[in-house]
């Protein structure tokens, strides 16, 4: 039997499987998609979602991750603080996901498709070429993959109709998000 690998392999395709991310409320840890448990700084729950806040270990550009989980919109929202004297070219950057909440444990599974967003400005769509790559390596079904094309046309929409402006989007939809660190 050809595995997927070795399906994306034949095709000359530069492939990986969806990214998953484990927040464990518990033990106060996120582990990335590359298994490196990290230390969790703060964890909040809302009814809308999960709030997460943690530093950025040896990135050569980031210094702090503060990410929201919104199970509902199927997204992930980051505000990334970067390292002094390193520019940053979004604001907000959009991961589509699968969220799997829990009590105690949450999960993420990356969909490929992300929106970076510089408020009030424009939103772009980034990484479609490795959702056709995944796609046609059917590292994704049918339905996943139209959820995900789905939810990123809701997203450049709802930014669209709101001027690029996520907190007024989100705002709209019962959304109220806090950040620990603005700017």
């Amino acid at each position: 039997m050809t595995t997927q690998r070795e399906i994306a392999a034949d095709l000359g395709l530069p492939i990986h499987p969806p990214k998953v991310e484990i927040f464990d409320l518990t033990d106060r840890t996120n582990t990335d998609a590359k298994q490196r448990v990290r230390r969790v700084d703060e964890y909040r729950a809302e009814p809308f979602g999960l709030y997460m806040a943690r530093p950025m270990i040896d990135h050569p550009d980031l210094d702090y991750l503060e990410s929201w989980l919104l199970p509902g919109l199927n997204l992930r929202i980051s505000d990334y603080r970067g390292r002094p004297g390193r520019e940053r070219n979004q604001d907000f950057y959009v991961d589509i996901v699968r969220i799997e909440p829990g009590e105690h444990r949450w999960r993420t599974v990356d969909l490929y498709l992300d929106v970076a967003v510089r408020q009030r400005q424009d939103a772009r769509v980034l990484d479609s070429d490795e959702f056709v790559t995944a796609l046609r390596a059917e590292l994704l079904d049918d339905e996943t993959a139209r959820r995900a094309m789905d939810t990123t046309h809701r997203v450049v929409d709802g930014l669209a109709r709101h001027e690029y402006d996520l907190p007024a989007w989100l705002h709209t939809l019962g959304i109220e998000l806090s950040w620990r660190h603005t700017g």
